[in-house]
């Protein structure tokens, strides 16, 4: 169990500074300055000058009695980009309004989660897909009881995950694909019947590493 809270959630965040995308002129420092993407394990995919989208996901931390859970959807077969696979609610920016609102408002369009339910309480580092999308992952807390709508065109389906369940060692896989050519890795998670990876097991696994912090601290003497 991670025996935190929202609020010692909310601190960790705030004191690991997410970074943003850098700049091309940054191209030539170490792969682990790099923004975060689906080049993560493969620090050659990085292209600095590509153009990009601006996009934001909500991450919801979902205040269970028995523990804190993730709330995932899984995508529909038909769409155009990553269909069928697990990721959080979340799309592109519209207009000018902010990474916060627009991941509020995808989150109450894909799911049917009224934004008066989440409380946002920090963010991740910004994660680049190979799509061409500069997400800006938002994390919010949620306290049951709050409704689930999905939309059925964009979702097929609607569940959580127990926060424990990505925080457990062993749960992360490093499986690797022929992709252009090339042997590439990339992160995953298996949960029952659901395999999550992309930029979703992406932006996971920058939450353990932010989680992970108050584990290393309260096992140090």
């Amino acid at each position: 169990m991670t025996g935190l809270n929202i609020d010692e959630i909310s601190h960790l965040l705030a004191a690991a500074k997410p970074r943003g995308r850098l700049g091309a002129q940054d191209a030539a420092l170490p792969s682990d300055v790099l923004p975060r993407g689906d080049h993560d394990l493969n620090p050659d995919f990085y292209d600095p000058a590509q153009s990009l989208i601006s996009a934001a996901v909500l991450v919801p931390i979902v205040e269970r009695p028995a523990g804190l859970t993730l709330i995932l959807t899984r995508r529909t077969d038909h769409l155009d980009v990553h269909a069928g696979q697990v990721s959080f609610p979340g799309g592109r920016v519209e207009g000018d309004e902010g990474l916060e609102d627009a991941a509020l408002r995808e989150t109450e369009e894909e799911v049917g989660l009224p934004r008066r339910h989440v409380r946002v309480i920090g963010r991740l580092d910004t994660y680049i897909t190979r799509t061409g999308f500069e997400v800006a992952p938002m994390v919010g807390a949620i306290k049951p009881p709050f409704p689930v709508v999905p939309d059925s065109f964009e979702v097929a389906e609607v569940f959580e995950v127990p926060l424990d369940f990505f925080l457990a060692a062993g749960s992360l896989q490093r499986p690797a694909r022929i992709y252009q050519g090339k042997r590439r890795r990339f992160y995953a998670f298996s949960y029952r019947d659901h395999y999550i990876w992309g930029a979703t097991a992406g932006m996971l696994v920058n939450l353990v590493e932010v989680l992970t912090v108050a584990a290393n601290r309260a096992a140090s003497p």
